[in-house]
């Protein structure tokens, strides 16, 4: 298992750096190309995979996440890799449960209600010890790429992950986070602070782990006006943004 701010030697060469070369502004000979859902349902060989456990068993099995990452790798030109794993492995990881229901996706068994069910999650999240399989699959995917691309890390972003954790699944209106908003605004701040601490902590292991690049995903932005994203989205993002840089800088990584 790799500790928090462990810092494996001895990964290969990078060979492609064009991803890393356009994220950081420079030119680049072509633009770099990597998909969204870039190891999905469209490969037959990645439902092949994912037919044989559970999926979050799954995303807990750093060998298949290693494997369902390469695979798109092996069919086509691609400028990056992006690791296997799912935003709501942070919910788990505070303590909540999780399942995947046939043709209704994740849904969770006890969604937050009231604002005394904020008292059921984990108030201090050990990282490696919750999502040490994310690392564990970071680490043996960077080794596996050989240098061929970059491989990027992810989290979802506070106010994405707050509204799957009361909407208890998928929504299109997002009608009973966004009446959290309003009903308990202080709970609210309370609950996205919460989130973004783990988050980055989360984000430094899996730099500390081997991923060259990282996405904070807030999907689900656009179910707010710009008054509630500026005080409930774009604060903590920025300060996620911020903090990460900081502790990779103060941890040379």
């Amino acid at each position: 298992t790799c500790s928090l701010f462990c810092s494996p030697k001895g990964f290969p060469k990078l060979k492609n750096d064009t991803f890393l070369r356009a994220a950081r502004g420079e030119e680049t000979e072509h633009t770099p190309v990597w998909c969204m859902r870039q190891a999905g349902r469209y490969l037959p060989e990645f439902r092949e995979t994912r037919a044989s456990q559970d999926f979050f068993a799954t995303c807990r099995s750093p060998k298949l996440c290693c494997e369902l990452t390469l695979q798109p790798l092996r069919r086509f030109p691609l400028d990056a890799a992006i690791i296997f794993s799912d935003i709501l492995v942070v919910p788990q990881a505070l303590g909540m449960e999780i399942v995947m229901v046939p043709g209704q996706g994740p849904t969770f068994t006890e969604p937050l209600k009231e604002v005394e069910d904020l008292l059921k999650l984990r108030q201090k999240v050990d990282v490696t010890a919750e999502l040490g399989y994310v690392f564990q699959a970071i680490t043996l995917t960077r080794h596996s790429l050989e240098g061929k691309v970059p491989l990027i890390g992810f989290s979802g972003a506070p106010w994405t992950l707050m509204s799957y954790m009361i909407e208890g699944g998928g929504s299109t209106t997002m009608a009973k986070a966004k009446s959290w908003l309003y009903r308990h605004p202080e709970a609210s701040h309370r609950l996205l602070r919460l989130l973004a601490d783990v988050i980055i902590d989360y984000l430094v292991g899996q730099v500390a782990a081997g991923a060259q690049a990282l996405q904070l995903f807030e999907s689900h932005a656009g179910h707010l006006g710009p008054e509630l994203f500026e005080d409930f989205a774009l604060p903590y993002i920025r300060d996620i943004a911020q903090a990460v840089k900081s502790k990779l800088k103060e941890e040379a990584l």
